[in-house]
């Protein structure tokens, strides 16, 4: 146990990593800052607004070319012989960078929701799934979704899930509707991993399946984008979709009839995490924004750093972004040491309390930006909307929260080493 103490604590970078993170850096800087004021002015310059404009995917291919020269391409998946197999901890470090620019998660082929699915494919997929969709995923020929989320019931509980998949002969027909689905909206989104109920009259934690599901399946339907904030972020979208009648080959289960949730326990915890990763990019990226703001404009004779409280302010979000780094990285080493199952109450004490300090974090910056700060010149309101949006996704705060209490109430109750464990300041050990 001492033993498996101190390696939950050793939250250092591997020296393999190193050279990885300065490439991506170097990346960044050479490759996606300089596109990226261009790629999203071109937006004004479509026709239409669920599509890309071809200077846009040009930009993006450009990119991508150059990442893979550099050889920095699907380097998220831990402990597989398909891109860098890069640990969680080293990932951690990594995708905080990513976080800082929009664009530069998909210069590499590191970007939600691809990166969960593109895992689950890795991880469970047939060898003839793997063909037909995580290779061209790998080769970033076409994006995914994840439909999990539906409008009839709390999501938040999957065991709720109420869209059918009923197999008849050599194929499942699947009738429901999801919404919310990020990425859906693209039009090279080709593939969504769907979130079904096959076995309503088994046990409850075996009657959810996940599916593949091809979003041009006749019978797919589109309904429109769910706004966030009241932008529909045309054309990634959350979309709301009907499936009626949808028929899908047998072999487009994945895993296993009634092992929904085992497939989770691949995705869900990488993703959570990878999220808050990238979060904590965000919250740097609005603290520097804060500062320059703030240290060049004058009021009332002074600069601004120096009215209020604004000094306070910064120190508070530097010593927040620093607390959250620190939960991120052991949330990541205790999913490579621990397993992504064991790691769940990690997790989820990293998903309750990063979004949400990141939006707090974004709000200060708009509030020192002044009126500015919400308009479109500066990145901070969609930066803010994205964070907010990030406490529903993956399961809301609430849940999240319920997951650590639970785990610290059962430990309360069951051990008899609780002063042992309080005194080494050790927690979320996954009892």
């Amino acid at each position: 146990m001492p033993d498996l103490e101190a390696d939950l604590f050793n939250l250092a970078m591997s020296e393999r990593a190193q050279p990885l993170m300065d490439a991506v850096k170097k990346h960044i800087a050479d490759n996606v800052e300089p596109i990226t004021e261009e790629f999203f002015a071109l937006d004004n310059a479509k026709e239409d607004r669920w599509s890309w404009h071809p200077r846009q995917l040009e930009l993006l291919q450009g990119a991508k070319d150059k990442a893979k020269e550099s050889g920095l391409w699907n380097f998220f998946l831990p402990d597989s012989e398909i891109g860098e197999g890069l640990t969680n901890l080293d990932y951690a470090y990594i995708a905080t960078e990513l976080g800082k620019f929009a664009l530069a998660s998909e210069t590499l082929n590191c970007s939600a929701p691809d990166t969960g699915n593109m895992e689950v494919l890795e991880r469970v997929g047939t060898e003839a799934q793997k063909e037909q969709w995580l290779k061209p995923l790998l080769n970033g020929d076409i994006r995914s979704a994840y439909a999990m989320t539906e409008p009839g019931i709390p999501s938040s509980d999957a065991k709720n899930i109420a869209t059918s998949a009923v197999l008849e002969g050599d194929e499942w027909v699947i009738n429901g509707e999801k919404f919310y689905i990020s990425g859906a909206g693209d039009p090279r989104c080709k593939i969504m991993i769907t979130m079904v109920k096959t076995s309503p009259e088994a046990e409850t934690f075996k009657q959810q399946s996940q599916i593949l599901v091809p979003i041009d399946t006749p019978g797919v339907e589109i309904l429109g984008p769910m706004h966030v904030f009241g932008h529909d972020d045309a054309p990634h979208g959350h979309m709301h979709i009907k499936f009626t009648n949808v028929r899908v080959p047998e072999s487009n289960m994945l895993l296993g009839e009634g092992r929904g949730f085992e497939i989770s326990q691949v995705r869900l915890g990488p993703g959570r995490i990878h999220h808050c990763m990238r979060s904590i990019g965000q919250a740097e990226r609005a603290l520097d924004m804060m500062l320059d703001r703030s240290i060049n404009r004058e009021a009332f004779g002074k600069k601004i750093i120096d009215l209020g409280k604004n000094m306070e302010t910064v120190s508070r979000a530097r010593i927040e972004i620093e607390a959250m780094r620190l939960m991120v990285l052991k949330a990541a080493r205790a999913m490579d040491v621990l397993g992504n199952k064991e790691a769940r109450i990690w997790v989820s004490a990293v998903k309750a309390m990063v979004p949400e300090k990141v939006c707090q974090i974004i709000d200060q910056s708009m509030q020192v930006h002044g009126a500015a700060g919400i308009s479109q010149w500066f990145p901070l309101s969609d930066m803010y909307a994205g964070q907010r949006t990030l406490r529903f996704a993956d399961g809301p705060d609430e849940v999240h929260h319920h997951v650590v209490a639970r785990a610290e109430v059962q430990t309360f109750q069951n051990s008899n080493e609780r002063s042992a464990q309080k005194a080494s300041g050790t927690r979320f050990s996954g009892s």
